[in-house]
Parts: structure tokens; sequence; C-alpha cells
């Protein structure tokens, strides 16, 4: 019988007050259940906003080299507990047991790296203009912060944004995806056992709609950090700036990697295939489109689809397996329906495009690594964001088309070009519409002391990671000492 985890609020492990719950199952095997989580109410949700508001000023007063500790406590429980993690995320979420283990590698860092800025928190002094004053800043957290993330990377994104409000002093709500509550449960855990005090770290789990309206919506919540689609976090965005909130939201992806005529053939199209199918492309910084260069192009397209057939696509859970399945049956139903789109709308299909569902594959949401060619730019599979194993490629002439037609779509996070040529890699630098960019390497991830977000419909509100995240998390607060041993008429100095 599967275990049934509950939500934790005020520092208990609570139960939902309608008593409902629901259960997730395996992507690789979907009649296994992973457990039963609870389907929190809106009362739920205030309950958990008001523990975090009694627990805010505490935390806030907290040293925050002392808040740096419990985030290193932290982190020697996840590397302790590393091989758990990275099995609960396969299990729940279908990615690659390799993939996962970087994941978890990828959530250490980032808290490793913010626990390091609770004595880097720095303001900065600065000369006055009025006599006896001393001028400089300090940061101040924002109070009681509302994290939403999503299903695709069900650790390393809450950790993300957890870890950096932690250090900054604010009382957090978080609010994983429905689909993914068992990672975000057992990450919890991982802060709750490092010792973060009661009310400081409130986990809700269940559906998003009516429980994120709540967050939203709350007078008790100054920020919210939220990763997802465009559609929700256009929306998101705009009614927390009607309610003066601070946001940040991570959307969509569309990227583009761009081959040319010089680039080292085996680096790109093995930077591509990692880009297109790892993770099963359910990432946002997935290479989506490749554009390669005519000279190149025939060549580039032989070892693409070489390489491609020769991926394994299976359980996650086995290491020899190259493409684990798609997270769930939503999924899977949208990626067939992009693949279907790409054949009606004129784009050639070269290899894939099927659902896998006999024999090891009945029990699971599997579909074959699929490449299409001859794509139309206005066709659906070239503009929308797939999210599954699905690249389109697209040939240009020179390097100024090859960036128009990375240009072309709504999204901007991230892109990539490949060549020997300094001159073309700046020219492409200069004028890609792409947040993170990337010179002979994939469209894929980055470091978490540097900036992460992009442009366009790929983001709006501040960046996350690197300094950045301390920017969001905290309000830097101007201080003016006047210690002058008398009065003074200060008008003059206006």
């Amino acid at each position: 019988m599967p275990n049934t985890y509950q939500s934790y609020i005020g520092g208990e492990w609570v139960s939902s007050s309608s008593g409902e719950t629901y259960e997730t199952f395996n992507p690789a095997h979907k009649s296994d259940v992973v457990g039963t989580f609870q389907s929190c109410t809106i009362g739920d949700t205030q309950t958990a906003i008001a523990a975090a508001k009694a627990a805010a000023e505490g935390w806030a007063n907290t040293p925050a080299p002392r808040r740096g500790s419990i985030l290193l406590k932290s982190l020697a429980i996840m590397e302790r507990r590393g091989e758990e993690l990275a099995r609960a995320i396969t299990i729940e979420e279908g990615k690659g047991i390799i993939d996962a283990r970087g994941e978890i590698k990828r959530a250490m860092n980032i808290i490793e790296y913010a626990a390091g800025e609770g004595r880097r928190m720095f303001g900065y002094t600065t000369p006055s203009e009025l006599p006896d004053t001393v001028a400089y800043t300090i940061r101040r957290p924002m109070g009681v912060v509302a994290i939403i993330t999503p299903w695709n990377f069900p650790l390393a994104i809450p950790a993300w944004k957890i870890a950096p409000a932690l250090i900054c002093g604010n009382a957090i709500v978080f609010k994983p995806a429905s689909a993914t509550p068992y990672a975000a449960t057992l990450l919890t855990e991982v802060f709750e056992e490092a010792g973060i005090p009661p009310g400081v770290l409130n986990l809700i789990t269940g559906s998003g709609g009516s429980v994120g309206n709540a967050l939203v919506e709350s007078p008790d919540i100054s920020a919210i950090s939220f990763t997802g689609s465009t559609e929700i976090g256009t929306r998101l965005y705009s009614r927390g700036a009607a309610l003066l909130k601070k946001i940040q939201a991570e959307m969509g992806g569309k990227n583009a990697a761009i081959i040319m005529d010089d680039a080292d053939l085996d680096k790109a199209v093995g930077g591509v295939v990692q880009g297109a199918f790892g993770s099963t492309g359910q990432r946002c910084t997935a290479t989506s489109r490749v554009i390669v260069e005519d000279g190149i192009y025939d060549d580039f397209m032989k070892e693409l689809v070489d390489r491609t057939s020769a991926l394994t696509v299976g359980d996650g859970i086995d290491e020899a397996v190259d493409v684990a399945p798609l997270s769930s049956q939503n999924q899977l139903d949208t990626v067939m329906e992009y693949i279907g789109s790409g054949a009606e709308q004129g784009a050639r299909l070269v290899i894939g495009g099927h659902r896998l569902e006999d024999g090891e594959y009945a029990d699971g949401y599997y579909v074959e690594p699929t490449i299409f060619e001859d794509v139309p730019l206005d066709s659906r599979i070239a503009q929308e964001e797939i999210f599954g194993p699905v690249l389109t490629v697209f040939k240009a002439k020179d390097v100024t088309e090859a960036v128009e037609i990375s240009n072309s779509v709504e999204f901007g996070l991230s892109s990539s070009i490949y060549t020997k040529d300094l001159t073309v890699a700046y020219q492409y630098i200069n004028t890609v519409e792409t947040g993170m960019v990337h010179v002979n390497a994939p469209t894929l991830g980055g470091e978490v002391h540097l900036p992460f977000g992009g442009l366009k419909s790929s983001g709006v509100g501040a960046r996350e990671q690197g300094q950045e995240m301390v920017d969001f998390f905290t309000e830097p607060i101007t201080v003016y000492i006047d210690h002058a041993a008398e009065a003074k008429d200060r008008a003059r100095f206006i």
C-alpha cells in the first residue's frame, strides 16, 4: 500500500482540513502509485500564510550567517540522502536517473551558493552631500513570500527559489506542482531536519487553481516567485502587479542552436542531441530548434539522424536508458498532437513520430525521439513550446539569417551557436534575442552564480540565481545618519 504524505504547516506535518487526498503515479509504469498526498484547501493555504507571518520576524532577526549555517546543514543532509532523492525524482517525474542525479547536484550547488550569501549580503556606503552625515544601504527581507514551482524539475527549481528566500530572511509558503509533490515533500524534510524554525517554511500540496489564487490575493504575501507556463505566469504577474506585489515569473522557451559551416560537427551534433532529447525534452532550456548553415547541412543531418537512431528509450531508473517517458498522459497527448500538426502543416518527418506502447512500453508514456525538417516558419512546431523530444530543423545561408530565424518566435530564454569564427560568434551574441547565450555548447542550463532567465515571453520580473536572487528576495533600504553636534539648516543642501 502506498504511503500517505502530509503537508507541512507551522512546523507540523498535517492533513488537509477537507480530509481529501489524491494519488500520483510513476510515468514509466502508470499503474504504480508513488504516494497519496493532501488536497489542500484555501483554508489550509491561509493557515500556512498565517504560520509564515508569525515566524517571519524571528527569522528576519536571525543573523544571516546563522541562517547560512542551517542551509549548510541541509546541504550535508541532501548529500547523504542524494540517491534517495534522485530515485524519487525518477519514479515521480519520469526522467532518467542520471539526469535526476544531476538535478540533485544542481540543487546542492544553489544551496551552497545561497548559504555563502549569509556573509555577503552587501549594501554599500557612499559620501553624502550633507556635512556630518553618513549614507549607506542595507537589505531587508520581503517578509512572507510564495514559491510556486513546476513538475519538470521537482527538486532543483524549488531549491533554487527556497534557498535564496531563506538566506535573505523570508518566511515561505511553498506550493509545488500537483503532479510532483513527492520530491517537494522530501526537500521539505531536508530543511526540517536541518533545523528550519517552525513556520519559516510551509508546504501545501494539491491543485494549483484556487490555492494559487489565494496566495496571489493574500495581503500578507509580499512577493511571489513562479516558474511555469507563459499563460499562467502572465496572468499572475498582471494580478500581482495590480496588488503591488513583487513578482518574478520564469516561463517558456523555444530554444535554437545555430550550426555554422565551420562548426566542429561532432561537438555540434552531440550538443544538439543532448539538448533536444535529454530529460525527454521536458525542460525550459531544451533545444527545440536547430538552424544549420547550407554548407554543412547534409553532413549534419546524416550524423544527427544516426545518433538519434541509436538512443534507447525506456524506464528512467535504468542507467542505460537515454530517453525516459514523458511525465504524464497530458504531456503525451500534447506531444503527439504537436507531432500530428507538424505533418499536417507541411513539415517532413525524418525520424520518430510515434508513441511506443507495446511490450515494455505498454504501461508508460513513451514516445520516439522525433525530428522534422522543411518546417514552415509559421507552423505550430516552429513557433510553440512542445516540451517533449521533438526537434525541428531549419536551413540558413549565413549567421544573419540564422539569427533572424532564431528570433522569429515569441520566446527568448536560451540559445547557442557552434562556430570557430570569433566575429560570427560576437555577431550572434549581440543580436540574438535570448537572455542566455552559449557558444560551442548546448542551450541547456546555467551556473548558479550567474543570472537565469529570458527575454520576451520567456520571463518577466527579476532574474533568478546569481546576485539577482538577493535583489529579488530583499528590499534595499537607504539610511542617512546625521551625527552633527548641533542643529543646522539642512534646506540649503537640497
